[in-house]
């Protein structure tokens, strides 16, 4: 799929969003759903703006010594028998994974859920060499059992389905003829994906962090699938993005802390899985053969710059739950598996700002999204910045725009010339007044009013009042 799902341009995307009551109102559901239970596991944990700050400070200390941290996991995933890759490009990680594949000569594989796979577009690749890649996370299955239904949210992929048209998937794709009810349908899965778990000759995974002083892959899960994933194949390849990584097990402990609460509220998931290294004598269980890809992909190109600080970032979502842009387009409106706040400052990044530039605009910048991060990524700082450089770098701004911004800012830098403005918008907008608001407003005025009201400018400016009551000896 890689990180661009579709070409339909951006403004129509939105407007599909919009339209989409069913949609908004499933998103919406999500969002005060998982919202409510972060609130409620941070006030259980204390002062979560301590935990926060704690947060921020493990990775902002892992990011400005990665190659130190990256070097020791590697060293020690070698030690205990396994491979380590260091993938530049998702071409070079496609290309290792397949021929890891080749090699076992292996037809049957079987994924739990990771954003990086998707970035990499992994799945085309192997299906490309005649795989059958089953995705076992229950939400990405019924994305893929749908027609490869685009994600719409980084924890729920499909938060934008209700349980009835999940049923109607099912049926219509697998010949399901029971209820609608949750317990049925995921007991419906389960039988489905069994038989992929016991024949599968690799197993894939993301990674949620990996832990350098032991080499330890951690995945953070509600499903019992990664365990199965992860121990029923003969070969586990783990797929991480660089900056996925903690020193020790201490930080461990407290990112998978912020990561759970902030995620699905709660303390802990019902799995979490650290796997260090392939099968050792002696095991009962496990992969013979382990493979760690780690992926540059991009990343390495925002390091030291202004926008290092997404590179914190921990895939909880929590952002997407507070955002109000959000709540109304939906997640596939991004047109980017990375969707919501985070999306709009992360895929202009890796995906290319060309691509993406429409997104940092997707944003009523009120800060919500700051406010939910729990490692502090300054998000709408981020966006206002990616802002700065189309408008100001990349020149990508309308012609129109610009020269409009020009002339205020002549006219803002002079008293004079400002009076004189303030008099002629009055008049050069009455076209446009209705019930005092600008409606379907001139030029550069058009996009903003079409969707907002914009009150229509006084008769009497500040400075005119101001001068009147003090002629007439009033008090200002």
């Amino acid at each position: 799929m890689g990180i661009q799902f579709g070409d339909v341009v951006f403004y129509r995307r939105v407007d599909k969003g919009i339209r989409d009551q069913f949609m908004r109102s499933a998103v919406r559901a999500a969002q005060e759903r998982m919202r409510t239970s972060r609130l409620r596991a941070a006030e259980e944990l204390g002062d979560w703006e301590e935990w926060r700050r704690l947060g921020e400070e493990i990775r902002r200390h892992t990011l400005e010594h990665l190659d130190y941290y990256l070097e020791q996991l590697s060293d020690r995933v070698h030690a205990l028998g396994g491979h380590v890759f260091f993938a530049q490009t998702a071409e070079e990680a496609t290309s290792y994974i397949r021929d890891v594949v080749q090699k076992r000569d292996a037809r049957r594989i079987v994924k739990s859920k990771s954003m990086v796979t998707e970035e990499i577009s992994l799945n085309d690749v192997l299906e490309a060499i005649g795989c059958r890649v089953v995705e076992t996370d229950l939400g990405e299955y019924i994305l893929q059992v749908d027609d490869h239904d685009p994600p719409s949210h980084i924890v729920g992929p499909s938060v934008h389905k209700d349980r009835e048209r999940i049923r109607r998937v099912f049926a219509e794709k697998l010949g399901y003829t029971g209820s609608a009810e949750p317990e049925e349908m995921t007991a419906f899965v389960r039988q489905q994906l069994r038989p992929d778990f016991l024949t599968a000759e690799v197993g894939i995974t993301g990674c949620n962090f990996a832990v350098a002083e032991s080499g330890t892959v951690c995945l953070v899960t509600n499903e019992g699938n990664g365990r199965l994933v992860t121990s029923l194949p003969p070969v586990h390849i783990a797929v991480m993005g660089m900056e996925r990584i903690v020193p020790t097990w201490e930080e461990l402990e407290v990112m998978v802390g912020l990561l759970c609460r902030s995620a699905v509220g709660q303390k802990l998931t019902s799995y979490i899985n650290c796997l260090t290294g392939p099968k050792a004598a002696g095991d009962v269980d496990g992969p013979e053969e382990f493979h760690l890809v780690i992926i540059d992909n991009g990343r390495s190109d925002i390091l030291g710059t202004e926008f290092q600080s997404v590179l914190q970032c921990i895939r909880c979502g929590a952002c997407l739950n507070v955002c109000p842009v959000y709540r109304h387009i939906g997640g596939q409106a991004y047109g980017s598996i990375y969707s919501g706040p985070i999306g709009a400052v992360l895929s202009p990044l890796l995906g290319g700002e060309d691509l993406y530039r429409e997104l940092p605009y997707a944003s009523s910048l009120c800060a919500a999204c700051t406010e939910a991060c729990p490692v502090n990524i300054p998000l709408h700082d981020l966006l206002i910045r990616h802002r700065q450089k189309t408008a100001e770098e990349k020149r990508q701004s309308p012609l129109g725009e610009r020269l409009a911004m020009k002339a205020f800012g002549m006219v803002a830098e002079s008293p004079r010339l400002y009076r004189w403005g303030t008099k002629l918008a009055r008049t050069a907008l009455l076209p446009w007044e209705e019930d005092g608001v600008i409606r379907q407003g001139p030029g550069p005025l058009q996009p903003w009013t079409s969707i907002r009201d914009l009150p229509s400018p006084e008769r009497e400016t500040f400075r005119e009042w101001f001068e009147n009551r003090r002629k007439r000896g009033e008090r200002p």
